[in-house]
């Protein structure tokens, strides 16, 4: 397998979040580099969004802060098990990567608080780990009450009728504000389970267990939570942090091949937006991930959850740099609204969504063919698709892109590729008209 190559890259501008890559392994002081590096360009980026001035000291604390975040968020490997930490102050938690985790119940065990925990499924994943995780939660002892939920598996549940079938089932067995909630699945119930929590007596605590690829690697880490709306896709929730994140890496073995290549697309956006060295790993070790080689699997999800752990800590709410995470979702959730939820995987969609944001960034001179090539090489070569059904018109992208979360005083803000490998705008400022061409390029009307 090979490794990421190591090379810290990124260029300073006012107006661009941090897209800088990191290496698997580097020294303290590249680390130091890189940390002040990336925190004077948060802070201007910040200040110049915000239109706030400020002191040589404001400036000082804030990059002295910034450093001990992103220094913080290192990860350190314990046997076969990785830590990565995500680092937000009290509210800190750890994500662990490992095989084997779910029979290592002293993890889960340390992060239950009090006498009452409900964990939440659905219906494919209950037979298998369901009975696995209760046994991991009792063994703690002290006579915790262990309750389940099974939801119906699918994107197309994932609303408020089904929301309130965990709500139901938690004052039927009388959770307390000490009780944990505990999502076993992949994005679709950690979303589901992470709203709960945070609206169940105001707020319980929260483990994740995620079994799919695209929840490993991005929706358990971060704490977005939520459910559908029929006319958007994600539009009710809340940001609400779990515990810990317990990834165990052998739940890939149970997963269909479609549902690992949609994951597959989230590795992918990371190493286009942020990180040039984990694309360029990705473009030798692509069959390796088809094939569920474990070592190759395991740098795979550690490298993701590294990404997404230093975006958080930096912009927990989605302010600025966080929704560089976005790529290619604001043409893939108009995919999935238009055609119901449930029909395309979410990660069929954002590839798509990648391959239009891709076409929309070469018409604007953004980047060069040669780069939207290798894109759709690599989305090709993960068995994903690169357009949308022909039969979805340029109407239906625009109405439902006018609701996408990322509008603000009635402009569409947009997350796209600019310079080389590894550089991202979020942005409002593009140009209209390469958004019509690249509409009418992949709609029949």
């Amino acid at each position: 397998m090979a490794l990421a190559p190591a090379s810290i890259r990124g260029s300073f501008s006012v107006d661009r979040y941090p897209c800088a890559s990191f290496s698997e392994a580097r020294p303290s002081t590249a680390r130091l580099s890189s940390s002040l590096f990336q925190g004077i360009r948060l802070v201007f980026a910040k200040e110049t969004m915000n239109s706030r001035s400020f002191t040589r000291a404001d400036l000082h604390s804030r990059l002295c802060a910034r450093c001990a975040v992103l220094e913080s968020v290192s990860p350190t490997s314990q046997g076969d098990m990785t830590l990565v930490n995500v680092d937000l102050g009290d509210r800190s938690y750890p994500i662990y990567i490992g095989s084997a985790l779910l029979d290592t119940p002293e993890l889960l065990q340390r992060h239950i608080k009090g006498k009452k925990v409900l964990v939440v499924t659905n219906t494919t994943v209950a037979p298998l780990y369901l009975d696995k995780v209760i046994e991991g939660i009792k063994g703690k002892g002290g006579g915790v009450i262990v309750e389940s939920v099974i939801l119906p598996d699918g994107e197309k549940y994932k609303d408020m009728a089904t929301l309130m079938k965990i709500f139901d089932k938690a004052i039927e067995t009388r959770m307390d504000r000490k009780c944990t909630f505990v999502a076993l699945g992949g994005g679709v119930i950690g979303d589901m389970c992470g709203f709960a929590a945070a609206s169940f007596l105001r707020g319980v605590n929260f483990i994740q267990i995620p079994t799919t690829v695209m929840a490993q690697v991005d929706s358990s880490v971060g704490g977005k939570t939520g459910v559908n709306h029929p006319l958007g896709k994600n539009l009710i929730g809340a940001f609400y942090q779990p515990q810990c994140v317990l990834v165990d890496t052998d739940t890939l073995n149970t997963l269909p091949d479609r549902e690992l290549a949609s994951g597959i697309a989230e590795i992918i956006k990371y190493g286009l937006i942020r990180d040039a060295p984990f694309f360029e790993w990705q473009e030798k070790n692509m069959e390796a991930l088809l094939a569920r080689d474990a070592g190759a699997f395991a740098y795979a999800i550690k490298r993701s959850c590294e990404n997404k752990a230093e975006v958080v800590s930096l912009d927990e709410l989605e302010g600025g740099v966080r929704a560089t995470l976005n790529l290619g979702h604001t043409f893939g959730h108009a995919i999935e609204t238009r055609l119901g939820y449930g029909e395309w995987l979410h990660g069929e969609a954002v590839a798509a969504g990648m391959a239009m944001a891709a076409d929309m960034c070469v018409r604007m001179g953004w980047i060069d063919k040669s780069l939207q090539s290798r894109i759709l090489s690599l989305l090709e070569r993960a068995k994903l698709p690169t357009a949308p059904p022909r039969h979805l018109t340029t109407e239906m992208f625009r109405s439902t892109m006018s609701l996408d979360k990322k509008v603000a005083d009635g402009k569409l803000k947009m997350i796209l590729l600019k310079g080389s490998l590894g550089n991202c705008l979020f942005t409002s400022d593009f140009d209209p008209k390469a958004l019509d061409a690249t509409l009418a390029a992949f709609c029949d009307k």
